[in-house]
């Protein structure tokens, strides 16, 4: 995959909108909690580091900058 396109936190909220999955769903399924994946999604943390920055990554927010197996 040599571009990931990067979604805003508006285009995650409205994709699990559209398949139908709550963000709690999709926290647990990635081993996140519920909490910290809303504060990615609304702005309250950056995502430049941490788990904050794993959640930014998995919901496609950042892009990865290498590969990453899925």
């Amino acid at each position: 995959m040599a571009s990931q396109k990067v979604l805003t936190p508006e285009q995650v909220k409205q994709r699990f909108k559209q398949r139908g999955v709550t963000v709690t769903k999709w926290a647990e399924e990635q081993g996140f909690k519920r909490n910290a994946v809303y504060r990615v999604l609304n702005g309250f943390d950056k995502a430049h580091y941490g788990q904050a920055h794993d959640i930014a990554v998995a919901l496609g927010i950042k892009a990865t900058e290498e590969p990453v197996a899925a």
